[in-house]
């Protein structure tokens, strides 16, 4: 079996990494990867852009791709699982529709209610003038949320009322989100600890991988800008028996099915980014349309069943009564980023004295170059 995987950060070179063991696939590519799959010596990198979908589904078609994963947020958004079936290619990720779980914040919000799955309460806003109000009604700490892709730079957690407005402005007027933050979404703020739940489904089957939890403050002591993500490990602690059958139960499925009836079949990874407070409640912060970067990493290397093929099954719809296997170990993921992350940041540094790679310990790449 060929498989094409799309993208270039540390979460697609963990999935190369992973498809590569395989015994049902001898070719993987990546585009257009980056210096750590390049290293790989059974994984070859395409020079194709990730947001190139046409170019991506050329390439998919000539070289006889069986099975195509899709790494980043953007090309799901922009509809590539669609433009690949239209050409008869098989590509594991939802459809235009499907993938509106993550493009829009509102739709998700909506959504959630529609199906009553539990989430904070929230309120859409076009104009200044309604959010700042709201704001002022509602109090702070509050969220504000930019509704479309923002490069996980679209959500500012408010501590005071000048701080949200500041947001709202930037977001509404100033429009430093171009076209995803021309509405934005204002939430309630939740306390509790935050957990990743990431599943894999056919539309029907969903399947759990291993809970992860990244931590987004760039800081030590949970300090500083918010990233896409400092580090990661699996599993979970907070995520016991009681509350993973209740994320099954009273998310997972619940979303699987509302899609379902909206006439959007989801088949791909669904990530559900949780909050879950003192007394066991959970709700719904976010959804991904994909596997969360860097809670991949850990999770990869805990995962022994074949990722190739769970894809490949679940594309076909022939998810019920598998499962994953994983190692009882657990596993940390730690991200070294350029100085100055996540705003202006040193590029073309060269990177030296990485350790030496050992069972049990593996360097992934995002974002560099050989």
């Amino acid at each position: 079996m060929k498989v094409l995987i799309i993208g270039s950060g540390g979460r697609e070179h963990a999935l190369s990494w992973k498809i590569a063991q395989s015994p049902l696939v001898n070719s993987v590519y990546v585009a257009p990867g980056n210096g750590g799959t390049e290293l790989e010596s059974n994984i070859t990198n395409v020079n194709i852009s990730s947001d190139d979908i046409e170019g991506l589904s050329t390439f998919a078609f000539k070289n006889k791709i069986n099975l195509t994963i899709v790494g980043p947020e953007d090309p799901l958004v922009n509809g590539i699982t669609d433009n690949f079936k239209e050409k008869g290619l098989k590509c594991f990720g939802p459809t235009k529709d499907a993938a509106k779980l993550e493009g829009s914040k509102d739709f998700m919000k909506k959504f959630l209610e529609d199906n009553q799955i539990p989430t904070a309460e929230y309120k859409s806003f076009k104009c200044v003038e309604g959010a700042i109000k709201y704001v002022e009604e509602k109090g702070c700490p509050i969220v504000i949320k930019a509704d479309g892709l923002a490069a996980g730079k679209g959500v500012t957690i408010a501590r005071t009322i000048q701080e949200a407005k500041d947001a709202i402005v930037k977001s509404l007027e100033s429009e430093i989100f171009g076209e995803a933050g021309k509405k934005i979404v204002i939430e309630e703020f939740l306390e509790g600890e935050e957990a990743s739940f990431i599943v894999i489904t056919d539309g029907k089957t969903a399947i759990p991988f291993a809970s992860s939890q990244d931590h987004k403050a760039r800081d030590d002591g949970d300090k500083g800008p918010n990233t896409g993500g400092m580090g990661a490990y699996s599993p979970a602690p907070i995520v016991n028996e009681t509350i993973h059958k209740k994320i099954m139960d009273d998310v997972i499925y619940p979303t699987i099915d509302g899609l379902k009836k909206l006439g959007y079949p989801y088949c791909g990874f669904l990530y559900a980014g949780m909050m879950i407070s003192k007394n066991n409640e959970i709700k719904v912060l976010e959804f991904n349309c994909r596997f969360g970067d860097p809670e991949t990493q850990p999770i990869m290397m805990r995962l022994k069943s074949d990722l190739a093929d769970i894809c490949n099954k679940a594309c076909e719809g022939k998810l019920e009564n598998q499962t994953l296997d994983w190692d009882s170990r657990k596993a940390v993921g730690v991200v070294m980023a350029a100085k100055g992350y996540p705003n202006d940041y040193e590029k073309g540094e060269k990177i030296k004295n990485l350790p030496i790679e050992h069972d049990g310990f593996k360097v992934f790449h995002a974002g560099t170059n050989m």
